[in-house]
């Protein structure tokens, strides 16, 4: 299984970044897709997700500004990020995850950074 992401980078303040995560070795379709992020010295913590029946949530410091996407016939989630802020700067990291009565499947990738400037 690998989901690599892409699409981070350097970016003034009120500026925009789209990150691509890429699975495989998954049925793509199947799997909630997530987005964290971790900041320098904090816990990772949760930015938005899509289920595999397309519902989106957001963490509420990135509502109205973020948007989760996925597109299963290229097994890619995207993050399209506006109006970004210097404390959205962090690594962000793609999640794959899938509960079933038969086990779980949890995967990441190795992280993006995203570095916002004042």
């Amino acid at each position: 299984v690998q989901l690599v992401e892409s699409g981070g980078g350097l970016v003034q303040a009120g500026g925009s970044l789209r990150l691509s995560c890429a699975a495989s070795g998954i049925i793509f379709s199947a799997y909630d897709m997530n987005w964290y992020r971790q900041a320098p010295g904090k816990q990772r913590e949760f930015v938005a997700s899509i289920r595999s029946g397309g519902s989106t949530n957001y963490a509420d410091s990135v509502k109205g500004r973020f948007t989760i996407s996925r597109d299963n016939a290229k097994s890619t989630t995207y993050l399209q990020m506006n109006s970004l802020k210097p404390e959205d700067t962090a690594v962000y990291y793609c999640n794959a995850y899938k509960d079933t009565r038969w086990g779980i499947g949890n995967y990441w990738g190795q992280g993006t950074q995203v570095t916002v400037s004042s």
